[in-house]
């Protein structure tokens, strides 16, 4: 367990307790457009999910003309293959070195748990899950939900315990949180 200066009464950390690592009443520019940069980050990882799985349609209708109809029965594989791609994709980009997905990684953002360390595999799996189930269980409105707290955190942030924050001012400002 990382100690980042929070400590208990005795001076140490063995009650497991720890604070919110990014405060958006003392660093500001931590969460500062993250709303907006979210959204075109979303639009462009929508278009990095859907680049494999076009050509994989393609490639399937192809492979149906060249086998007289017989591999358009392939077809029904296009379902399971999209959704295991993406939860590969949000799991592997969350939980990798930046944690940050190709779209948050252009538009500046990063994710990290509330405690102020990086993301891992199944925690950006579960980031992906929950938003989609979230986003069809409430509908879209639901996401209106990161305009009332300070961290401009979503439904599913909040249940899962991250943060998005603005990578660019990170290293100027949290850079003891850094792993």
């Amino acid at each position: 367990m990382t100690d980042y200066g929070f400590s208990n009464a005795r001076g140490d950390n063995s009650d497991g307790f720890r604070p919110h690592a990014f405060d958006p009443w003392m660093q500001p520019e931590l969460f500062r457009g993250v709303l907006t940069r979210r959204f075109f980050a979303f639009l462009i990882d929508l278009v990095v999910l859907s680049i494999p799985v076009i050509l994989g349609v393609i490639f399937i209708a192809m492979f149906g003309i060249v086998t007289l109809g017989l591999g358009w029965a392939l077809f029904w594989l296009v379902s399971p293959a999209s959704l295991i791609w993406a939860l590969v994709y949000y799991g592997a980009s969350l939980g990798g070195p930046h944690s940050a997905t190709i779209g948050m990684r252009v538009m500046g953002l990063e994710m990290r748990t509330w405690y102020g360390e990086p993301g891992y595999f199944v925690l950006g799996a579960m980031h992906a899950i929950l938003f989609w189930v979230s986003v069809s269980v409430f509908t879209p409105l639901i996401l209106l939900i990161g305009l009332f707290n300070g961290r401009r955190r979503l439904l599913h942030d909040m249940l899962l315990g991250t943060v998005i924050i603005n990578n660019s001012v990170l290293a100027a400002v949290a850079e003891p949180y850094r792993t």
